[in-house]
């Protein structure tokens, strides 16, 4: 395993992390095989570990604190989300600050986090929605400074909103971020137009999101794919982005290496830029583990290759389907 640097934290953690939302609110889980996965990547060396109170009410985030009693002698970072009041996502520009993020919410649901993790102190408190346009208001900002001091965050966050990279920018240069989690794969490259940057200048860390683009990246997904009622998932691929993402999946199935998969090409791609510390898969199944965290070897992708992802670049806007 490999580690980078997240930020200005100085902590040094794996470039394959582990995304918990597969965990709680998709179906199919089988919570055997969940906990073998998860032991496995503490052995393979993953030790950043991002789950939030909105992977089903705090389902996700027991799960991950029974993980730090199993392995309590290990350093495993923990990073979690704080849910908007209103429970809406994604969040909308006309929002209000005190709909999502009053003080008393953030102060709220941090206590409930720590309570379902065990932990005296969260490593990276997110809010899991956000709106640059709140960047100046000092509630949020009083209460991220109050749980710093007292001990029960050490960094806090944003995790931003799909396909909007840039809508966090002032909210950085108030210098109480820590952390960026952002949609970043093959197709989703837009952050580093605007955002990147920004958070070098900053000196934050950056955690890529939705590596396999919900799925389509693992170039398993057809337009005949059905996911069951209840999972998330046939809210997102409604026929206008099911259609669409596998077309441009298949555009991608020539590109791959001979001695490589979709989905390790597509993560590759994210640990080929240095401006990402840590990317988060998600790892329902233990085979899934083990390829995915066999990925951070130090050997990255060619640069003629590179430059053909690049070309596959695919620029979106939030919908009504988008979340």
């Amino acid at each position: 395993m490999q580690y980078r640097t997240f930020g200005r934290t100085g902590w040094k953690i794996s470039e394959i992390g582990y995304g918990m939302w597969g965990l709680a609110g998709w179906t199919g889980n089988d919570d055997k095989e969940t906990l073998s996965s998860l032991d496995y990547a503490v052995e393979a060396g993953c030790n950043f570990f991002d789950t939030a109170w909105g992977y089903g009410e705090g389902a996700s985030e027991r799960i991950l604190g029974d993980l730090l009693k199993r392995n309590s002698s290990k350093k495993l970072y923990v990073a979690t989300k704080i849910p908007p009041k209103n429970f809406k996502w994604p969040s909308k520009s006309h929002y209000k600050l005190e709909e999502c993020f009053p003080a008393e919410h953030i102060i709220k649901y941090t206590e409930m986090s720590l309570k379902n993790l065990g932990v005296e102190r969260i490593d990276l408190q997110q809010f899991h929605v956000w709106e640059d346009s709140w960047a100046q208001q000092e509630e949020w900002q009083k209460a991220v400074e109050q749980l710093k001091r007292q001990g029960k965050i050490a960094a806090m966050g944003i995790s931003v909103n799909r396909w909007e990279p840039a809508n966090c920018i002032n909210t950085i240069k108030t210098g109480l971020i820590d952390g960026i989690q952002v949609i970043y794969n093959i197709f989703d490259q837009n952050p580093e137009d605007e955002l990147f940057p920004v958070c070098k200048e900053n000196n934050v860390g950056v955690i890529a999101r939705v590596p396999f683009d919900e799925g389509t990246l693992t170039g398993l997904l057809t337009k005949e794919t059905k996911f069951p009622e209840g999972d998330w998932r046939a809210t997102y691929f409604v026929p206008e982005n099911l259609n669409s993402s596998v077309e441009h999946a298949d555009k991608l199935k020539p590109l791959v290496p001979s001695d490589m998969t979709m989905p390790e090409m597509a993560l590759r791609f994210i640990l080929s830029n240095k401006e990402v510390a840590t990317t988060i898969p998600g790892m329902r199944k233990l085979h899934h583990a083990k390829s995915n965290l066999a990925v951070s070897d130090g050997k990255g992708l060619s640069e003629e290759l590179l430059e053909k992802l690049k070309q596959h670049r695919w620029d979106r806007v939030p919908t009504s389907w988008s979340q």
